[in-house]
This record gives C-alpha cells, sequence and structure tokens, in this order.
C-alpha cells in the first residue's frame, strides 16, 4: 500500500463512522417518537374522567344519592369520577347544564329543559298522592270552629276548593292544574296553598284547606307523615284517583300513569284501602348531547355496580333504574345510556378502530419519513458511488489504451480500493442493492476490458517477431 492511501483510508474509516452515528441518532428519535406517541394515548385512554354534575338543593334526597355516588366513584371507579356542584334547586341545575358549566345535572322530569338534554338514568319516581279528609278541620282542638267534613269523593270535586301542595317547587302546582285539566275542572277555580316539608303540621291544621297533594317516592315519609297529621287533625284520609292518568300521560309524555298499591302509608288501618290510580314524574339524571358516548356508558355501568354500596348510605338510591330505550318521551335517552341498556355497545376495536388504522398510517408515514430522512443524510455517500462509476468508467477507456502491465496494475488497484470504500458503504445501508448492481455492471465492464488489454499485451512481442521474419 502507498503512502498516499492511509490518508484516504482513514478519511474513509472517519465518514463511515460519522454515518453510523447519524443513523444511530434517526433510529433513536424515530423510537422516542414512537414512544412519546405511544404513551400519550395509553394515558388518554386510560386516565379518569371527572364529570361535573349538578344538583340541588343542598340536604335534598337528590344531593344525598349524589354525594354518595361521588364518594362511592372516588373509593371504587378507575374510569369516571364525580365533581358535585350545588344549587339552590333542581331549575337552576338544569340552568348550569344548558350554560355548558356542567356535563350531568339532576332535575325532575316536567321542568324546562336544555334544548341538548338527554336522559342518563332515572334516580326516583315520585308519585302523585291526592286526597281529603272525612272530618272537620281542627278536630280535637278545643275551642275551635269545626266545619262540616268535606264531601270530596273525586278529583273533579276539587271546584270551589282549596288544596294544600308540600313542597314549594312551582312543579307542583303546575302538576295540580294538569290534573284538574283532565278531569274537566277550570284550575283556576281551585285555590292552591304551598307548604314546605317543615310545615306539615301546620297545613293539616289549616281549616282552609279541602284537600292535600304530595308528590314524592311512595316511601316517602314526607308524605306518609302528611297523612298521618291530616288523619290526626282532621280524620281518616280519603284517597282521590286520578282516573284521566292514561290520558294525561299520553299528552304530556313526562308524566306516567301508575298506581298506588293499597297499604303502602299505612297496614292498620290500610292507607289507601285499595289501589288508587294516579301520575307519576321522574327525577332524572340528564347529560348534555354532546357528551361522549363512551363516558355517558361507563358512568351508566358504573353507577348501577355500585348502587348497592350507594343505597347503603342512601336507602333512596336503591330506586335507581334504567330509562324506557323504546318510549317515545320528549327526552330522548342519551345515546351512551341505551346503547347498554339495548345491549348495542361498541366493542374496543369498532371504538377504535379507525384510531387503529389512523396509527398504522401514521407509523407508515413515519416509516417513510425516515427512509428520506436516511436517504437525505446518505447523499453524499450516494454521490459518492456514482462518482466511482464514474471514474471506472472512465478508466475502461485508459485500460483499452495502456501500453504496459504496470499500468493497468495501478488501475486494478485503485479499483479495488473503490470496490472496497462501496461493499463498506452498503454494509453501512448507505447505499442500496439497486446502486450496488449498477456498481457491479460497471465494475464487469472493467473486468473484461482488463483482461482483454492484458491479453492483448501478452500478445504483443510475437506479433512483432512475426512483422520482422
Amino acid at each position: 500500500m502507498s503512502s498516499s492511501d492511509a490518508p484516504m483510508k482513514r478519511t474513509d474509516a472517519a465518514r463511515r463512522g460519522r454515518r453510523r452515528g447519524k443513523t444511530l441518532l434517526l433510529i433513536l428519535a424515530i423510537g422516542f417518537l414512537i414512544f412519546g406517541a405511544a404513551a400519550g394515548t395509553l394515558y388518554y385512554a386510560l386516565r379518569p374522567i371527572t364529570l361535573r354534575i349538578a344538583v340541588g338543593p343542598p340536604g335534598s334526597n337528590d344531593h344525598k344519592v349524589i354525594e354518595a355516588m361521588t364518594e362511592a366513584f372516588a373509593n371504587e371507579s378507575r374510569t369516571v369520577k364525580l365533581s358535585p356542584i350545588a344549587t339552590a334547586g333542581a331549575a337552576e341545575a338544569l340552568a348550569l347544564l344548558g350554560a355548558g358549566k356542567a356535563d350531568l345535572a339532576v332535575g325532575r322530569g316536567d321542568l324546562e329543559m336544555p334544548a341538548d338534554a338527554q336522559t342518563v338514568v332515572i334516580l326516583r319516581k315520585n308519585f302523585v298522592v291526592l286526597w281529603a279528609s272525612s272530618g272537620p278541620a281542627g278536630k280535637g282542638s278545643k275551642g275551635a270552629k269545626r266545619k262540616p267534613g268535606p264531601k270530596i269523593k273525586e278529583v273533579a270535586d276539587l271546584a270551589g276548593r282549596r288544596v294544600g301542595v308540600i313542597g314549594g317547587t312551582p312543579a307542583n302546582a303546575a302538576l295540580l292544574r294538569v290534573i284538574l285539566s283532565a278531569a274537566g275542572v277550570e284550575a283556576d277555580k281551585v285555590a292552591v296553598t304551598q307548604f314546605g316539608t317543615g310545615q306539615i303540621e301546620e297545613m293539616a291544621r289549616d281549616p282552609s284547606l279541602d284537600a292535600f297533594m304530595a308528590v314524592g317516592p311512595l316511601d316517602s315519609k314526607i308524605t306518609a307523615d302528611a297523612i298521618a297529621a291530616t288523619a290526626r287533625a282532621r280524620g281518616e284520609p280519603k284517597f282521590l284517583a286520578i282516573d284521566a292518568a292514561e290520558a294525561i300521560a299520553l299528552k304530556h309524555p313526562r308524566y306516567e300513569s301508575e298506581e298506588i298499591p293499597p297499604s303502602i302509608f299505612n297496614a292498620n288501618p290500610a292507607w289507601p284501602d285499595d289501589k288508587v290510580e294516579t301520575v307519576s314524574v321522574s327525577h332524572l339524571i340528564v347529560a348534555r348531547k354532546a357528551l361522549s358516548e363512551t363516558t355517558v356508558a361507563a358512568f351508566y355501568r358504573q353507577q348501577f355496580a355500585l348502587r348497592q354500596a350507594i343505597a347503603r348510605q342512601v336507602p333512596g338510591a336503591a330506586q335507581i333504574t334504567k330509562p324506557d330505550t323504546e318510549k317515545e318521551g320528549e327526552l330522548p335517552v342519551h345515546r351512551g345510556a341505551a346503547a347498554v341498556i339495548d345491549g348495542t355497545e361498541r366493542t374496543f376495536l369498532d371504538r377504535y378502530g379507525d384510531y387503529f388504522w389512523f396509527a398504522l398510517l401514521l407509523l407508515s408515514g413515519i416509516g417513510s419519513a425516515g427512509a428520506w430522512l436516511r436517504q437525505y443524510l446518505n447523499r453524499d455517500e450516494r454521490d459518492e458511488n456514482t462518482s466511482h462509476r464514474h471514474r471506472i468508467l472512465a478508466m475502461v477507456s485508459k485500460v483499452r489504451t495502456a501500453e504496459f502491465d504496470h499500468e493497468l496494475l495501478a488501475m486494478q488497484q485503485e479499483v479495488d480500493a473503490l470496490i472496497e470504500e462501496t461493499l463498506g458503504c452498503y454494509d453501512d445501508g448507505a447505499i442500496e442493492e439497486e446502486e450496488l448492481a449498477a456498481f457491479g455492471l460497471v465494475l464487469e465492464l472493467f473486468n473484461h476490458a482488463l483482461v482483454e488489454r492484458r491479453a492483448a499485451l501478452q500478445a504483443a512481442p510475437s506479433n512483432v517477431l512475426a512483422a520482422r521474419r
């Protein structure tokens, strides 16, 4: 090897070292990119979702149920958490939902709902209980003037009377007007006085009242206490059937036709002594339509899975039921809850299949980008390989005109060096098989020319002697 070959070898080794360094950095960059994308996707898919739920008023049965649900979700759930927002009442909770300041809200079904509200679950059903008393007002009170017992046998007899309604919400008075209208009674002919849940005794002793109304669950202590209080003050209750219950339910889909079973409020004597037709209105957990189907489905499954644990803290939670997806009501069931109820919930692949295809396309794009970057980083080596081919092609012409063997030997050594460098580039991935094949064709052409020229030089002395003879 000549002294000039050593610097050339060191230069080639340094170049290949830099190329390997670039390739390693490229592989590391692509690896970090893929790892970061996978980690981000996994974190996003598995992180718990916190839903803001508006409920009120504080201390109400609904508020207690949501507080117990929040605690149960915090202890048991890894997918959905709850963040309660206390409001003054159900109407205010629904207003927060409509304003986008809550993801879920607890509201009564006959209240004005936001335009995009949809049912997720039924917290409880409130039954309308209407009754009159058989005795005079103020029974048992000394010095009280007694009125004749009201002869009220049905809802139609309430015309010209005064009804005491438990609960200060305007929705109860509006519901009474619907019932009166269905019974053919003009609502303005019935006076309504509303009492708070803490004014039951005051209502029972009010001599101006002829009948009473409560709206609550059948196991409501408030309703049972109100009936008992009026019975002590005014005699046995006479329960009024709402004969137009089915018509009300058909005309107003947010109400349902129901029956009050006998002895539900008292066993001896039986209150009522027979089943009574009535209507009910549900308290609902509603969500915005835009809320993710997967999120609502996870919340729905979770609250039913933990219902027994919630009911141990708040007995009213045992009344949580699923909505009817087949009922054509004014308030549709959210698609996430409906999918779980109807068994049409999409599988993991159904939900994320598109993301998998996108990931494959992304990986393919990353691979293509990596290949392009690799080609870009190796452009010098490819250009050098092309230069080597051109040098060998140029030497083919020199080989054919060489006069001495040492010239052929020098060109052979130069080509050997080019071959060694080219193979090193191929091993490092700087050039592809197609480029190596093109180099091989040029090399084959050089070898043929070399063999032919050597044969010609060896035959030259014989030709000269033959010419002299």
